[in-house]
């Protein structure tokens, strides 16, 4: 079943989602056992075929809550390439638990797996999830090494590259970031020394080189993080485009393998 949902987030962007309940939900005795709030990449909204694909691979472990990012397909403001991006998943991950799921994951893809990681050093009370998996994210930020994402900087750093994605329906901000800039991906995994984690990526991403995941495997090793685990997957481009079935198959049997025993608070 799939139910359409509108969130207002603290500073009031109203985000569009979709809610795909649990495919087993009919035959298993906990049906809210798992909520997976899912965040696309850049340019990516839940109404593409690959982020459904991604969506309908992982109902198989959970109920899903896609969407649509800031700036992106139909939800309202403007794009900030990870940095407000945050407030969006937090509005989402308080309404997975106002439903009734007792765990909740934050699962993204390139953009987005580097909003949910911020998202999960940052977060605090019902907005905080339970797991985080991020699938070919970005470290650091600036990263202009591979063709591809020298192309991404002109487009959003300059007017007539951001006409060209209003005209693709994503509306980036114009507004530089603050200085010193929000907090990288590469340091929100160090704040995070308990929280079960999952880093994907692969070994051809043609956006972010394999030295992105190999730099958020240090920082989980700089945090002791014992619950956390790094998978470069052989012949894995970028994010939800060129992910295979079966590396989404192991993400979800990952989550449920790392759903907490306990309900009755949040992890840290």
């Amino acid at each position: 079943m799939h139910s359409e949902f509108t969130l207002y987030t603290r500073d009031e962007v109203r985000i569009a989602g979709t809610h795909s309940t649990w495919v087993h939900a009919k035959t298993d005795s906990d049906p809210l056992a798992l909520g997976i709030v899912l965040a696309h990449g850049f340019t990516g909204n839940r109404e593409q075929d690959h982020v459904k694909k991604v969506v309908a691979a992982l109902r198989e472990f959970g109920g899903v809550l896609a969407l649509d990012l800031r700036g992106h397909g139909d939800s309202g403001g403007e794009g900030t390439m990870g940095m407000d991006e945050i407030y969006d998943v937090d509005a989402a991950v308080a309404h997975a638990r106002d439903f009734g799921y007792r765990s909740v994951a934050t699962v993204g893809f390139s953009m987005g797996g580097s909003v949910v990681l911020r998202q999960a050093a940052l977060a605090q009370g019902a907005a905080k999830p339970d797991l985080v998996v991020s699938v070919s994210a970005p470290a650091f930020w600036f990263y202009r090494g591979t063709p591809i994402m020298r192309v991404v900087h002109r487009l959003i750093e300059t007017q007539a590259g951001r006409l060209v994605l209003r005209g693709k329906g994503v509306h980036i901000s114009s507004t530089p970031w603050p200085d010193p800039p929000p907090i990288s991906p590469e340091v929100a995994v160090e704040r995070l020394s308990h929280m079960p984690l999952l880093i994907v990526h692969g070994d051809v991403d043609k956006y972010f080189p394999v030295e992105h995941a190999y730099a958020l495997e240090n920082a989980i090793e700089r945090a002791g993080n014992a619950n956390a685990t790094v998978i470069v997957v052989e012949g894995f481009g970028h994010a939800e485009t060129a992910i295979s079935e079966e590396t989404l198959t192991g993400i979800g049997e990952w989550l449920r393998s790392h759903v907490p025993h306990e309900q009755n608070g949040v992890n840290g």
